[in-house]
């Protein structure tokens, strides 16, 4: 699926008065079961969704055990259908509504109490080359205007760009991608287009992502705790300026 449909719009100008067709993002309701039993609704854009699937499941830890990715069924219609066949625990406890976009949903899962540790350091330059590479492969938000978007860097290229209506969303499935790919992401940079919430840092945290970065603005509990796991927070990256919250030594100036 593409993510959009065309509709009629009335653009106003100064001058002019048009009606034209316009790319609007497109919405589905995800429905996800577990061996068969409806477990979980979301909202998201109809595009990776293997990747949201799988991302959301294991960062939000609810499958603990064996579970197969390749034997995950997807049915597309009014709405988005996935059964996923698990022989492990399945654990919904401590669920809770998020301040995301569209009915973010997150489960309290205790984060490791050790500090991330690695060697990654990366120049302000190369960080902001990489950050207008990611912007210009943001392909429904340029298109839409109605879009978050995710990315993943080691460094030298970018693995993976996810977008969705939901900026978590976007980086369940931009982590999904990597725990498909069996990428590590204890040595990667992510890169969002949204606000720092203390989800998206408890995210980052328990994959150890060690850098985070975003054009937006991060909340003092995502700053406390991106400080005690060891994460470096980079805020209001916009052309020649951004802000270091936590760990400014991985970013070299």
């Amino acid at each position: 699926m593409k993510g959009y449909k065309k509709k009629k719009v009335t653009k106003i100008t100064e001058f002019h008065n048009n009606v034209v067709e316009d790319a609007v993002a497109e919405e589905k309701r995800l429905r996800i079961l577990i061996n068969g039993r409806e477990t979980l609704k979301m909202y998201c854009s109809p595009v990776m969704i293997r990747e949201l699937v799988a991302g959301f499941l294991m960062t939000e830890g609810i499958v603990n055990g064996g579970w197969c990715a390749e034997r995950m069924s997807i049915q597309y219609g009014d709405d988005i259908v996935v059964d996923v066949p698990v022989e492990g625990e399945v654990s919904l406890e401590g669920g809770a509504i998020t301040s995301g976009c569209v009915g973010g949903v997150t489960f309290e899962r205790p984060l490791p109490d050790d500090r991330i540790r690695d060697n990654i350091t990366i120049e302000t330059d190369t960080l902001r080359e990489f950050f207008q590479q990611y912007q210009k492969r943001s392909d429904l938000y340029n298109l839409t205007g109605c879009i978050h978007s995710a990315s993943i860097i080691d460094g030298e290229e970018i693995i993976v760009c996810a977008e969705d209506i939901g900026r978590h969303n976007a980086v369940d499935k931009a982590i999904g991608y990597c725990v498909l790919e069996n990428i590590s992401l204890q040595d990667k940079i992510i890169l969002v287009s949204g606000r720092l919430s203390s989800e998206m840092a408890t995210k980052c945290a328990r994959w150890g992502i060690p850098i985070v970065v975003s054009r937006a603005a991060p909340t003092a509990l995502a700053i406390d705790i991106a400080n005690k796991r060891g994460i470096t927070m980079v805020g209001f990256l916009r052309g020649k300026r951004l802000n270091i919250y936590t760990h400014p030594e991985r970013i070299i100036r």
